[in-house]
This record gives structure tokens, C-alpha cells and sequence, in this order.
């Protein structure tokens, strides 16, 4: 049998990457890109070991596999646009060249247990709570068209506002400014995680300074008079610990990128996942109890989130293999999720699973920071379109896939109601 050419970077294993998976997992379970230093972990066990020691794999490289899409084909004309870009955002070029984001996501023990405890003070479980009776307003407003007989888009009319308006509500976001919000989170997901960076790269520039500079705006207002939102959790120094310029912004990008874009897979991941299983829709419908159940099958099963990178802080070996010191690592939580060493049947989508130790979300200090939010989020949504799926027709053929390599997801879902 030939050996296995994997990127996960690549458009082509976007579509359908679970068999690959389990040819990784059963012929190459640490596999060497030939030529390169990126090397991927496919087995349960493994990627568990890997996100349990951050000491060996960093996540001081998450930025770099950022800036490396970004850069894709960049000519002098981007470079120059690049750097009108710095200056007219006040972006750090320091921060961009050594790679030291004080980001969240990109920084190791103890940096990332201090900028943890900031942030946590915004995503506790009584204030996600205390957004549950807006987020079901949300859902109902989104809903109206498909109650009233129209068509619908799984993605456009559901999926996306739900997490946008929430999100931007959180941070603080005016109402009459919620479209220009949306406009520019379009704009920097788009940038980041599509194919056609060269296409992309002029509007995400363009959105990233209009962002920046709005968030500049909300973060001096914030620290002159602090109101019950993210930001002024973030910068009122009666609450604790702040968060300084560079590092907010970093921060409400992980929220539009990670935040926004999971959710929204999320909801849509779920749909398919009972259309193309109509026995499980079945009892989705007879038992809207599942609602949960459906939330976390759906992400050990087709989550939004299929990978992370890592680096290797040292020479370490795993299942015969021996990643080197700076070796970038791919950690994939989407082929963990279906290895049939951990989880019977894995291939199979079973409302009545025991989910309990799927890597969704992650795990250890890395777990999602917004993981309540995302499931809060879905739950509301699925709870109020899965009883609408009997009613309407639906598409259970192939679905073109959006055009990311962050996140897993479809570009549309279009439900017909039926006369």
C-alpha cells in the first residue's frame, strides 16, 4: 500500500478526511510530511498526551500557522498594503516577526495561566447563564422566516446570527452597529482560513483596521466609565487584572474566528449529521431531551474544530517515532474523536453515546474558553429547529464545504417548506 500523503492544509482532504483518519491512525499513527518538519498525531491516546504536556508541545506556534496562511503568494504590492495596515491598526510588527502574541491561544504556562484568570472573570458560568433568556430571544427572532413559510438557510439565517449578535452584545457592541461588526468578522475569517488568500487578503486588512480601531474606541470608553460587558471586564482594575491594548484584540479575534465560527459549524455540523441519519432524527424528534446528546455527538462525531499545532519543545518519541525538537505537530482532534480504541463503533452517529472524553473542545489548560457559550448557543438553536426538520424539505446529498482551514462546515443548508 503506498504511503499516505496527508496535509491537513490542504483543500482536497477538506471534504471527507475520516477515512484518511483511520489510515493514519491504523498505518502512520505519527506521520512525517516528507521534505518537511510537520509531523501529525491521529491516535486517541496520543493526542490526549500531547495536550496533557504543554511543557513538550507548545502552543507558542498557533500565531505562526496564522501568519503563515495570511502570507500565502504575497507580492510587493501586499507587502506594502501590509504595512499601511500596521500603522493604520497600531499592530505590533515586533509581535508579528518574533512570533510573541500575547494571545490566549498562543502562549504556554505560566503567561497563559494569568491571561486564563483575566479572562475567565468574563466567561464564568453564571454570567453564560445569565445569557440564556437573550440567546432564546435571538433563536425565536432568527426562526420567524422558516415559521412563516419561507426558505431558509440552515447557515445564513440561523448558524451565523445567532453567535454574531451574541457575541457582539457581550463585548458591547451598539446595535446600530451590529452590521458592520458582522461585515468585519466576514472579512478577517475569510482572510485567515480561505483557499484564495491572495482574494481574500485586501478586505481582511481592511476589516482589521476598521475593527481595531472601533475597539479602541470601546476600550477608552470602557476604562473611563466600566459597564457589564466583555470589554470592561477586560480593562476595569476594580475587577482585578487587565488586559492590555494588543492583547484585547487578539483576544476578540479568537472570539470572531474561534467563537463565532465554531458555533456556527457547530449548529450546521448537527443538522447534517440528522438528515443524513434519520433514524437519530427520529428519536431527536420523539425525544427533545437529546438536544444535548445531539450537541456533543455532533462535535466527537463532525466537529467544527479538527485540528491544533503544536511545537515540540524537545526531541520526544511517540508510537515508534521520533519528532524532533522545533517539529511542528498537528494534533488532530477530529481522527482522535473516531478511534475505535476509545470509542466502540466510532464511524456510527448514536444519539445514545457516551460522549464523556471527546476532544472537541480540547482539553487541560487549553479547553475551550468558550465552551458553555458555544453549547448554550447550539442547544437554543437545535431545540427550536428540529422539530421545523418534519416540515420541510431538505438537501442529504453532498454539500459544498466552506472554504477554511480553521473550521469544518458547510456553505449552505437550504430547507424548502413543504406546502
Amino acid at each position: 500500500m503506498p504511503a499516505i500523503d496527508y496535509d491537513p492544509l490542504a483543500p482536497r482532504n477538506w471534504d471527507d478526511p475520516y477515512p484518511t483518519y483511520r489510515r493514519l491512525r491504523d498505518e502512520a499513527p505519527v506521520h512525517h510530511a516528507a521534505g518537511s518538519n510537520t509531523y501529525t498525531l491521529s491516535r486517541y491516546d496520543d493526542v490526549i498526551f500531547a495536550l496533557r504536556h504543554p511543557e513538550i508541545f507548545s502552543s507558542a506556534t498557533a500565531f505562526d500557522v496564522l501568519l503563515r496562511q495570511i502570507a500565502v503568494d504575497i507580492g510587493w504590492r501586499d507587502l506594502v498594503a501590509f504595512a499601511r495596515f500596521l500603522v493604520r491598526a497600531r499592530v505590533d510588527w515586533k509581535m508579528l516577526v518574533t512570533g510573541a502574541a500575547d494571545s490566549i491561544i498562543g502562549v504556554d504556562p505560566p503567561r497563559h495561566e494569568e491571561l486564563r484568570g483575566i479572562v475567565n472573570r468574563a466567561f464564568t458560568l453564571r454570567r453564560i447563564e445569565g445569557w440564556s433568556a437573550r440567546i432564546g430571544e435571538v433563536v425565536e427572532d432568527c426562526m420567524a422566516k422558516l415559521r412563516r413559510g419561507e426558505r431558509f438557510d440552515v447557515v445564513e439565517d440561523l448558524a451565523i446570527p445567532v453567535p454574531m449578535v451574541v457575541i457582539a452584545e457581550m463585548i458591547g457592541v451598539e446595535t446600530e452597529r451590529l452590521a458592520d461588526f458582522k461585515g468585519w468578522s466576514n472579512a478577517i475569517v475569510s482572510g485567515v482560513s480561505s483557499s484564495d488568500k491572495k482574494r481574500a487578503r485586501p478586505a481582511m486588512l481592511d476589516a482589521f483596521t476598521e475593527l481595531s480601531r472601533y475597539i479602541d474606541g470601546v476600550v477608552a470608553q470602557r476604562r473611563r466609565a466600566p459597564a457589564d460587558d466583555l470589554i470592561s471586564v477586560l480593562v476595569d482594575p476594580a475587577r482585578g487584572a487587565t488586559l492590555g491594548r494588543e492583547a484585547i484584540m487578539q483576544l476578540i479575534l479568537i472570539l470572531l474566528i474561534a467563537g463565532n465560527e465554531t458555533t456556527t459549524n457547530l449548529i450546521g455540523n448537527a443538522i447534517v449529521a440528522l438528515l443524513r441519519n434519520p433514524d437519530q432524527l427520529e428519536r431527536a424528534l420523539a425525544m427533545p431531551e437529546l438536544v444535548p446528546n445531539l450537541v456533543e455527538e455532533t462535535i466527537r462525531w463532525d466537529g467544527p474544530v479538527q485540528f491544533i499545532v503544536r511545537r515540540a519543545t524537545r526531541d520526544v518519541e511517540i508510537a515508534g517515532t521520533t519528532i524532533p525538537a522545533e517539529g511542528r505537530v498537528i494534533v488532530l482532534l477530529g481522527s482522535a474523536n473516531r478511534d475505535e480504541r476509545h470509542f466502540e463503533n466510532p464511524d456510527e452517529f448514536d444519539l445514545s453515546r457516551e460522549t464523556k472524553g471527546h476532544l472537541g473542545f480540547g482539553l487541560g489548560g487549553h479547553f475551550c474558553l468558550g465552551a458553555s457559550l458555544a453549547r448554550l448557543e447550539a442547544r437554543t438553536a437545535l431545540a427550536a429547529l428540529v422539530p421545523e426538520l418534519p416540515r420541510v424539505r431538505a438537501p442529504i446529498g453532498q454539500l459544498a464545504m466552506i472554504d477554511s482551514v480553521l473550521v469544518r462546515g458547510r456553505q449552505r443548508i437550504a430547507l424548502e417548506p413543504v406546502a
